[in-house]
């Protein structure tokens, strides 16, 4: 299996984030989480590493707002330029917004806090020096793996770090900035109907944003339910498109401590739709944070439960772009990863 890959993601390394309550903790969504998988994926035989392509930008403004990506390419200089205080160390401090737009009859400012606010929803998309190369390389991985799978391949995994299903049109949020699920699968679809099927435990709300009045990509989502789980508002089952995308978006929001058995019940009815909806491409936003223990979580997902959600994906037989989403127990994840993709090399 073509595994797509950069050691650029280390450069996105925020000192800290802030959890509910207000306090400041080590940043989960870290680079130790590749290591994991890498260290996994290199005792197979089967995984093949290549570095991404460089698509350029217009993959990538075909589903963001242009002056979003202009935000986080010049946030971290600007912030460096107005603050004293970050200047004199920025390798303490990260980029966020004191004060978050209600999007009602709002619009960005001049400042950069101002625009911090406006475009980032939450207090985990932490920008640093390093940010936004990273988030575009991933967004290159992520298209490189659709590449590769209308190049012949059967399957691809795209090693996205940051991951990309929270960040929507124009914003970022939940350790997102640019949706590597989103940008791959826009650009399949102009090659043939796609597909995707988030199973990332957090609803993937950037992914239903940007695709919720298209017809053309379908999407579902498998997740706790947002009345106890972030991203809160939005990823409710009633949500099922708009306009010309009414009845292509899909949403399962399911109960804590939803076990194997019930969350494969689950996927059994997205797996229905999507062979209903016959796509010639898929794109599987893989997070492992369904896991039990996950730090993130409250699912009760097993190892052996990976394994049957690769399993019965794999058995659509659909060209599929494999994309890292989340997963914060990294002791476990990488076996946990290693063992879903067996099934599609």
């Amino acid at each position: 299996m073509k595994i797509f890959y950069s050691e650029n993601h280390r450069h996105h390394f925020p000192p800290f984030e802030v959890f509910d309550g207000g306090k400041r903790v080590p940043y989960l969504e870290n680079p130790d989480r590749m290591d994991r998988i890498l260290s996994a994926l290199k005792q197979t035989d089967w995984a093949k590493f290549s570095e991404p392509q460089d698509f350029g930008l217009d993959p990538i403004l075909a589903v963001h707002d242009r002056d979003y990506i202009q935000f986080l390419a010049s946030c971290w200089d600007e912030w460096l330029a107005s603050d004293s205080e970050a200047a004199a160390a920025p390798e303490t401090h990260a980029f966020l917004p004191a004060t978050f737009a209600l999007r009602r009859q709002t619009r960005p400012t001049a400042s950069v806090r101002g625009r911090g606010g406006y475009y980032i929803m939450d207090l985990s998309a932490c920008i640093v020096a390093g940010t936004y190369q990273a988030a575009l390389t991933s967004a290159n991985i992520a298209l490189s793996a659709a590449s590769a799978i209308v190049n012949g391949r059967r399957s691809a995994f795209a090693l996205c770090r940051p991951p990309g299903h929270h960040a929507g049109r124009d914003y970022a949020g939940g350790y997102c900035f640019i949706n590597n699920a989103a940008v791959a699968a826009h650009w399949l679809s102009k090659k043939g109907k796609a597909a995707i099927l988030d199973v990332d435990y957090h609803g993937g709300n950037g992914t239903q944003d940007i695709f919720y009045e298209r017809n053309d990509v379908f999407t579902i989502s498998l997740h706790g339910d947002p009345d106890f789980e972030y991203p809160h508002y939005t990823g409710f089952a009633d949500e099922t498109g708009a306009g010309a995308g009414a009845g292509f978006h899909r949403n399962f929001p399911l109960p804590q401590h939803t076990d194997d058995g019930s969350y494969l019940a689950a996927l059994d009815e997205a797996l229905k739709l999507i062979y209903g909806f016959d796509p010639q491409f898929l794109v599987l936003s893989f997070g492992a944070d369904t896991f039990d223990g996950d730090p993130l979580g409250t699912f009760r997902v097993t190892r052996e439960g990976f394994d049957e959600i690769g399993r019965k994906v794999a058995g659509l037989n659909l060209p599929t772009a494999i994309i890292m989403e989340g997963g914060y127990a990294n002791a476990a994840l990488g076996e946990n990863t290693r063992t879903l993709l067996e099934n599609f090399k």
